[in-house]
């Protein structure tokens, strides 16, 4: 199984607009950051976990040419607002989505012409002319074709050759979503994890989690507390991601290696 990072930062992304820190200002490659996503690829199957701002650019530099589902943690927007890019990959059917419930009423609500053709403007159908309009918005209308389904907390589903499991994990005063593949587990934006989740991680071979900054945040782990999750985990590496501008790729490895490391864009690792 492949793992790429698609983006590993925070919903500002790096370098931040108008802002002159060292780690913006930063010529090393490892500091420039598009919002938080992933793509694992295990022979045929492709899956992408969140589509932020810049999917369209994250997917053109990753190489993705077909995707068979795509997860969602939440709905905030740097892990959401990329989402109609997809309909390049819907010209011939429709693209199962996967999330929470209420993660999937939100996406649902912000795309819904995606979802359904009763929400194109204008337009008035009944129910012997849905599928000729679905035809049509495949293949004329350009917009994107979009199946949901709901997931439960701890519930497992499988999408091609890939056993998936939603963990949930707490963002701040928000239920959010990790999702753990073999050995393989991956969860972003997270400031507590229950004792439940966490005997779902353990045996996790490699560990991606969210892991803002050095100092506290209300909804986001600090990078202690991140390392604190990956030792007891019992993982042999975990990567930080979702990081913001305050600390550079080369002090978060001078500080957490050798069981915890930086993520940055387009790192491609085999699981």
């Amino acid at each position: 199984m492949r793992i790429t990072f698609l983006g590993t930062g925070t919903s500002h992304g790096i370098p931040v607009i108008a802002c002159s820190c060292p780690v913006c200002k930063s010529s090393d490659y490892h500091d420039k950051r598009y919002r938080s996503s992933i793509m694992v690829e295990d022979g045929d199957t492709v899956i992408v976990i969140d589509t932020g701002y810049e999917f369209r650019l994250s997917a053109i530099r990753a190489g993705i040419k077909k995707i068979d589902a795509v997860l969602y943690t939440h709905s905030h927007s740097d892990h959401i607002m990329g989402l109609d890019d997809l309909r390049v990959f819907t010209h011939e059917r429709s693209l199962p989505l996967y999330g929470s419930r209420d993660t999937m009423d939100h996406i649902e609500n912000v795309f819904s012409y995606a979802f359904s053709v009763h929400d194109w403007p204008h337009m008035h159908v009944d129910k012997e002319e849905e599928d000729a309009l679905r035809e049509l918005k495949k293949h004329n209308y350009g917009l994107p074709l979009l199946e949901r389904h709901d997931v439960s907390p701890y519930e497992s589903f499988r999408i091609g050759s890939l056993e998936i499991k939603a963990l949930p994990v707490m963002h701040g005063m928000m239920e959010i979503y990790g999702y753990r593949i073999g050995k393989f587990t991956y969860i972003t934006d997270v400031s507590k994890i229950s004792e439940r989740t966490m005997d779902e991680i353990r045996g996790t071979e490699v560990l991606v989690l969210g892991a803002l900054r050095e100092r506290r945040h209300p909804t986001h782990f600090t990078f202690k507390e991140a390392y604190d999750v990956a030792r007891e985990s019992g993982c042999r590496l975990c990567y930080f991601t979702h990081i913001n501008h305050e600390t550079s790729y080369e002090d978060i490895n001078r500080r957490y290696a050798p069981l915890c490391l930086s993520s940055y864009d387009n790192l491609s690792l085999e699981v």
